[in-house]
């Protein structure tokens, strides 16, 4: 696949995402993103940032026909994805960089439900219920893990 579509599409499928969940996390239709993909309509200059962090390529890689190869640290990323995987079901606590804190998440044991491209899905009881939350791996400075009650 070749173009911004082509590599967009070919990205999001990499990264175990469907169309619908990479238009929410773009705040964008569906449609919108299949009309991306299918190179009918091009993603406005302002997304692009976006779009190359959800999918962990560069920019250059989306905009670039001659950027075909993925950056080496793309490499590195799928060997760290690795290592998260295993954390997958585990009881953790989050910490988070100080400009990127999620307050509700702050000092409370979560569940790893999943890893979805840059991203983690936890889930978590709190005093308003138990909660499930998407949030960036590029906001979570360390996840410890919590030796679970017997």
């Amino acid at each position: 696949m070749t173009g911004l579509g082509g590599k967009i599409a070919l990205k999001r499928k990499d990264a175990g995402l469907t169309q619908e969940e990479f238009a929410e996390k773009m705040a964008v239709t569906r449609q919108t993103v299949s009309r991306w993909e299918a190179g009918t309509v091009l993603p406005d200059i302002d997304k692009i940032p976006d779009i190359a962090k959800i999918l962990g390529v560069s920019c250059d890689y989306l905009l670039n026909d001659s950027a075909s190869e993925e950056p080496a640290g793309r490499r590195a990323a799928k060997s760290v994805s690795r290592l998260l995987a295993q954390l997958q079901g585990k009881l953790v606590k989050l910490s988070f960089f100080e400009d990127e804190l999620d307050i509700d998440l702050f000092n409370t044991s979560c569940r790893v439900l999943d890893f979805e491209g840059n991203w983690v899905r936890v889930e978590a009881d709190l005093k308003k219920g138990r909660v499930e939350k998407l949030i960036p791996l590029a906001s979570v400075r360390a996840l410890e893990i919590v030796k679970e009650a017997e």
